[in-house]
């Protein structure tokens, strides 16, 4: 086994910073051409034969034996046993995490996900409506690791914002269910279960089958057969994101103890080879510190191998020439997730603008975020930040414009949208509006 992680070591006052710096943040998004051409046509059974298709693919990708697809959805006793049958250190701290994730949801649903209007002058209304989606199917994964947390971040915001039904689907290979998944789907309160996944799974999300109902957007995480079908689907159902290798960044003025920060990279090292996991910081003697405690602790992680290679592939410890300047270097790369680990954070984070979500201070580290302080661990990667947003209450509400005209303002607004679509040659618009203009 490989135990030797070396990141990059870089400077930004070396000549060569910028193209040693852009080839380390280098991932490419592009599916393999195979993959990408077994999701079409995987998708394209489903589409064609439903329940048949989404069946057998499911008995040979996960070695099943299910004789029709009703076989493979739990019900909802089956779920609360799971919970009830949860070790009690487990089934509290999933309640604790999922009161959190529903309490700031509901504040997020209430600063932004309401309903509003007013009157103008004329007394014309002018508002939005807010409404909720009727279904979504929510991805979970399943296999080599499951995510029960995964299920709180996805279902919780969608409950919140008053989605009728919330579908899980959530592959079982060999048949194996992973009861704290099936556990945070009864706390969540999940209102059906497949024991399906792949890109069968989202196909029969996307287009309906006789037992999986059509849904209106699906999210989540999954493999790259999952991903390459969500943007398969997209235009026939909404989506939230199509999600790169994980990310941190940590920009650090030495106050925190380096141990605390190893640790931190590894938290994202340690999902897979392709992490990415970046020390921007002004104190060289500092950085030093840091690689000494990645070759101590190192050694103790159970998933060693995959964050030595994480690291030495796609890691970077850099040298900044001042907070300031580390600040910039975080907005070129906008990443998934951003510690400040100074001992004055709030100094730092007026000067961030692109980022998934901003841990603050020391204390804070990643992997709070990730279970249980409350805000969404459904992050933009791969520098999608600079346009892109956490999953949240708003992904599953859509937004209707109010407008009334009063008497009076048919007479202004008449005249303006006369004029305007006189001039883009368009008389019935223009005729339309001057009906309602006094004679």
């Amino acid at each position: 086994m490989d135990s030797m992680a070396k990141p990059a070591r870089l400077s930004t006052a070396d000549a060569g910073f910028d193209a040693a710096f852009t080839a380390r943040l280098h991932w490419s998004a592009q599916t393999d051409a195979q993959v990408e051409q077994r999701v079409a046509e995987i998708l394209a059974h489903v589409q064609l034969r439903g329940d048949e298709a989404v069946l057998e693919y499911t008995n040979r990708f996960d070695a099943l034996g299910a004789a029709s697809l009703g076989q493979l959805e739990l019900s909802h006793a089956e779920l609360k046993e799971a919970f009830d049958n949860l070790p009690a250190p487990q089934s509290q701290a999933l309640q604790a995490a999922a009161a959190r994730v529903r309490m700031y949801h509901q504040a997020q649903k209430k600063a932004s996900g309401e309903s509003w209007s007013f009157r103008d002058g004329d007394g014309n209304l002018l508002g939005q409506k807010v409404t909720p989606l009727d279904r979504v199917g929510i991805y979970v994964p399943g296999g080599k690791a499951a995510y029960p947390s995964s299920v709180l971040m996805n279902a919780i915001p969608a409950q919140v914002a008053g989605v009728g039904e919330v579908v899980m689907v959530v592959p079982t290979p060999r048949g194996e269910k992973n009861a704290l998944v099936l556990a945070a789907a009864h706390v969540s309160g999940v209102s059906r279960v497949f024991t399906i996944g792949g890109a069968q799974a989202i196909g029969a999300l996307a287009y309906g089958t006789r037992t999986v109902p059509r849904v209106d957007k699906i999210t989540g995480p999954g493999n790259a057969y999952v991903a390459s079908a969500k943007r398969r689907v997209f235009g026939v159902v909404g989506i939230d994101m199509i999600a790169g290798p994980s990310e941190i960044l940590v920009l650090a003025d030495g106050s925190t103890p380096p141990d605390w920060v190893a640790i931190d990279l590894f938290s994202q090292a340690e999902h897979d080879e392709l992490a990415q996991s970046i020390l921007l910081c002004p104190d060289a003697a500092y950085i030093d510190e840091v690689q000494a405690a990645i070759d101590r602790l190192l050694p103790e992680m159970p998933r060693a191998e995959i964050i030595a290679k994480s690291l030495n592939g796609r890691g970077a410890l850099i040298q900044t020439r001042s907070m300031e300047e580390a600040c910039e270097i975080s907005n070129r790369i906008a990443p998934e997730h951003l510690e400040i680990a100074s001992s004055d954070p709030h100094r730092w984070e007026p000067l961030l603008k692109h980022a998934g979500a901003i841990f603050l201070g020391a204390y804070t580290s990643e992997s709070l975020g990730d279970y249980c302080a409350g805000p969404n661990h459904v992050l933009p990667t791969s520098s999608t930040a600079r346009f892109s947003s956490p999953l949240g209450v708003y992904d599953f509400q859509k937004r209707s414009s109010l407008i009334e005209v009063s008497r009076a303002g048919a007479q202004k607004l008449g005249a303006i949208a006369a004029e305007l679509a006189y001039g883009e040659g368009l008389q019935a618009h223009a005729r339309a509006a001057e009906m309602r203009m006094k004679p």
